[in-house]
């Protein structure tokens, strides 16, 4: 079946047109290539991870954030510490346990 214009096609296929892929030179050799390309690949794998990581930091700074907007603190504008804010609510869900297991 013919392809659209500019489909791409899976991983490990190549057009039977025998167009070379641009940007790459015949001059340098193989294992420059090799090397530069596994460098290229280290960085990219590094700055996903690096992004993921930062990603989920956001999420977890977040929901740290929506549980301390829950929780009742005094002064009102005391920020909690993460742990602070895990074992203060840990405590808190304790003591309306225990207040509505004693009602």
């Amino acid at each position: 079946p013919a392809e659209a214009p500019g489909a791409r096609l899976p991983s490990g296929l190549r057009r039977l047109e025998g167009k070379r892929r641009p940007g790459r030179s015949r001059g340098a050799p193989r294992a420059a290539r090799t090397a530069e390309t596994a460098q290229r690949i280290k960085r990219s794998r590094r700055l996903k991870a690096n992004n993921r990581e930062r990603n989920r930091m956001h999420n977890l700074n977040a929901a740290l954030d929506a549980l301390r907007d829950v929780l009742p603190t005094f002064p009102e504008d005391a920020k909690l510490t993460k742990i602070e804010t895990l074992r203060f609510a840990h405590n808190y869900i304790w003591a309306l346990t225990e207040t509505l297991r004693l009602a």
